[in-house]
């Protein structure tokens, strides 16, 4: 479960004035909500959107849909850099559109936790409203999540909580599963164990090989992807307990 309250340094806003509020059960505390940095009207200029920071770690496919959502006129987000964990296309991305990248491979640091830091140390100097996981294979620690907490953005190729993981393609077609999909979800210290924000089904069909099942899974991934991000930075996100939603 993410960490609780709006993180020390974020640009998020107070309570607008009429705004209405999620429904408290008596005796306990109220929802936790994180405003969106920019109202939907605002200017389609880079330096007015929402910054998003991609982290990847392979082909960049999510990271492209994101980068072509933010390439329309009227998106409220810009991809203003892109984190890396390792040499791969998502890199290669970077350079050839010009956004500023951030290496940070685990082999170059004493032990995870001294590469947690130089991560955490890394994005905070950029400065994000949202940090976007697409396709990120490492786990992030302590130190990261505390720094951005509640504003770490995941998607996921299956409809958890079932199937997390690495192979959550692969997993749900020896389980036999009929209907599979994608969830976007906030990150917290789990393993694809954060409150689900919005999730699409998929059809399993019955000559379906991981690949084909996993080809079909992308093609919606990429647009719920880019839905959730366009909606959080214009509409920002409330958090109550395990539940979360776009209000």
């Amino acid at each position: 479960m993410p960490r609780q309250g709006l993180p020390t340094g974020s640009t998020g806003t107070t309570t607008p004035p009429g705004a209405a509020r999620a429904p408290t059960r008596p005796g306990t505390p109220p929802p936790t909500r994180l405003y969106a940095v920019n109202p939907p009207s605002s200017a389609s200029s880079a330096a007015a959107r929402a910054s998003v920071v991609v982290m990847a770690s392979g082909t960049g496919s999510l990271l492209e849909a994101l980068l072509a959502r933010a390439d329309e006129p009227q998106s409220p987000f810009a991809v203003t850099a892109i984190v890396v964990d390792r040499d791969c296309r998502a890199g290669e991305i970077a350079a050839e559109r010009g956004i500023p990248l951030v290496v940070c491979k685990l082999r170059d640091h004493a032990d995870r936790d001294a590469w947690d830091t130089a991560l955490r140390d890394h994005v905070a100097a950029l400065a994000p409203d949202w940090v976007v996981t697409a396709g990120f294979m490492k786990i992030l620690g302590d130190r990261f999540l505390g720094r951005f907490a509640g504003r770490i953005v995941n998607s996921h190729p299956a409809l958890l909580p079932a199937f997390p993981g690495a192979h959550g393609v692969a997993d749900a077609l020896a389980y036999g599963v009929k209907l599979t999909g994608t969830t976007v979800h906030l990150v917290d210290s789990g393993v694809d164990t954060g409150p689900v924000l919005a999730q699409t089904a998929v059809p399993v069909e019955v000559d379906d090989t991981e690949e084909s099942l996993h080809e079909r899974i992308k093609s919606v991934e990429r647009v719920l992807l880019a839905d959730v991000v366009t909606d959080l930075v214009t509409r920002g996100v409330v958090i109550d307990g395990r539940k979360a939603y776009i209000p």
